[in-house]
């Protein structure tokens, strides 16, 4: 598939702030960006680092953009991810109102954008942003790999 600059850029931003997360924490990073591009919120996971199950870095980078933009209506914003995100953070991107979700590796056991379900285009939701997945999939899936490689090792 041919993917835009924009979409390249933007996953690249988010593995960029993936390779930032704390050891303990899977190694995912997010990112929204504005309609030019700007990125307006970033977050890695924190779920060990906070001892809460909700810190994915989906929920926090919108979390923050919500308030930097002083609006919960992220309307005309791009959430990108690493990963494909689950359930939870595919409902929270949905309430956020943001127009696309781009993200690199497919996560066939959690995923929730097109792998094992399909939230964000569910015709019954009043909201359904646009989805691009697969964005330098195998540079995200190498990043998660090597985490879970180095954890079975010890």
């Amino acid at each position: 598939m041919n993917y835009t600059a924009f979409d390249l850029a933007a996953v690249g931003s988010a593995l960029s702030v993936a390779r930032s997360t704390p050891a303990a924490d899977v190694p995912i990073g997010a990112v929204v960006l504005s309609a030019s591009g700007a990125v307006i919120a970033s977050a890695v996971n924190e779920r060990e680092l906070s001892h809460d199950p909700t810190a994915h870095a989906e929920v926090l980078a919108l979390r923050r953009a919500g308030a930097a933009f002083g609006s919960w209506q992220l309307a005309g914003c791009t959430l990108a991810v690493t990963l494909e995100p689950c359930t939870m953070c595919a409902g929270a991107a949905v309430l956020a109102r943001v127009e696309r979700v781009v993200f690199g590796a497919w996560d066939a056991k959690a995923g929730a954008v097109g792998s094992l379900w399909d939230v964000v285009r569910d015709r019954r939701l009043n909201h359904r942003p646009e989805v691009v997945g697969g964005v330098r999939a195998e540079e995200c899936a190498a990043l998660l790999d090597a985490f879970f490689a180095a954890r079975r090792v010890l």
